[in-house]
């Protein structure tokens, strides 16, 4: 099948990538820190009713604007935290996901998260 596609907006490609990036890399790693903070006690940023969906919203999306534009400057230091694959105009949102998903270190960074998650909320429930 021959579709040709009309070209991706540099905008929509730019919000494409900052949203996965939020989302599979950045909401994690925040979401880890709110409840390592809330077991260790010092509950001052995530105690309020929503502090923690706060705290992990608001971190995630400076983690989305701030990096993109960091990452290319200094690729040595932000290595595990951008993928430039997000930003490909060649492909979709939905091809972006696929082909991150079927790299050796995104399968790793994804379990680890999982892992991670799924230990805290059990400590999380046994400390009350």
């Amino acid at each position: 099948m021959n579709a040709i596609t009309a070209p991706k907006s540099p905008s929509l490609n730019r919000l494409e990538g900052m949203t996965l990036t939020a989302l599979l890399q950045a909401m994690p790693t925040y979401a880890v820190a709110a409840m390592l903070l809330k077991l260790a006690g010092s509950a001052q940023i995530v105690s309020p009713p929503r502090g923690a969906v706060i705290f992990v919203v608001m971190a995630s999306f400076f983690h989305a604007l701030i990096v993109p534009w960091l990452a290319p400057k200094y690729p040595k230091l932000f290595k595990a935290s951008y993928e430039p694959l997000f930003f490909d105009a060649s492909l979709s949102f939905s091809e972006k996901v696929l082909r991150w998903r079927t790299q050796p270190m995104a399968s790793l960074q994804l379990l680890t998260s999982t892992v991670m998650l799924s230990l805290l909320a059990v400590a999380m429930l046994i400390a009350g």
